[in-house]
């Protein structure tokens, strides 16, 4: 009986690390479901986050025709590794406008000369207030918007080249 007191520390941990290990192998669905999807935009109206285009509100997205809106910020590394992606599906068709957050207009003007602008109004969200209605926490993230002005998908982090097809088809979806 002393022995078995003896080895069942050992025994726990190695339990606990069979557990540890089965789920650094296997682990659970990782996906994020967002509270937000279903349900209309807030309402907002941004200023023009550049002097050459509109600014934006929640109600350019009522007008009948989805729209992709991004949230980016010129300060955001992986909106940078995502621009291409969103040039790309600008090229498909895909209408996408944009809010950019905690951002100056020359910053803005010179992250698109580098990276490529495929948004036709850009609102700026100095304080984040638009960005956390939406029940976004981060940047870059983008939602699908139908032409009714409702949220129908929401991807969280940047759009990856695998990602372009399931954002092209929740934009089919939303018409």
């Amino acid at each position: 009986m002393k022995k078995a007191i003896l080895w069942a520390p050992l025994a726990m941990f190695l339990i606990f690390a069979a557990m540890v290990a089965g789920k650094l192998y296997a682990p659970g669905d990782s996906s994020i479901v967002s509270h937000m999807v279903g349900k209309p935009l807030p309402a907002f109206a941004l200023p023009a986050g550049m002097p050459d285009r509109p600014g934006l509100a929640n109600t350019d997205f009522a007008k009948g025709k989805p729209r992709l809106l991004n949230i980016f910020a010129s300060w955001c590394v992986p909106c940078a590794a995502e621009a291409p992606q969103l040039v790309e599906l600008r090229k498909a068709g895909v209408e996408i406008d944009a809010i950019a957050i905690r951002d100056r207009p020359e910053d803005i003007a010179e992250f698109l000369k580098r990276y490529g602008d495929p948004y036709a109004r850009i609102g700026s969200d100095a304080n984040s207030s638009v960005q956390v209605a939406m029940g976004s926490s981060g940047v870059p993230e983008s939602f699908v918007i139908d032409g009714q002005g409702i949220i129908r998908h929401q991807h969280i982090g940047d759009i990856r080249p695998e990602n372009v097809p399931d954002i092209l088809a929740a934009i089919r979806a939303a018409q």
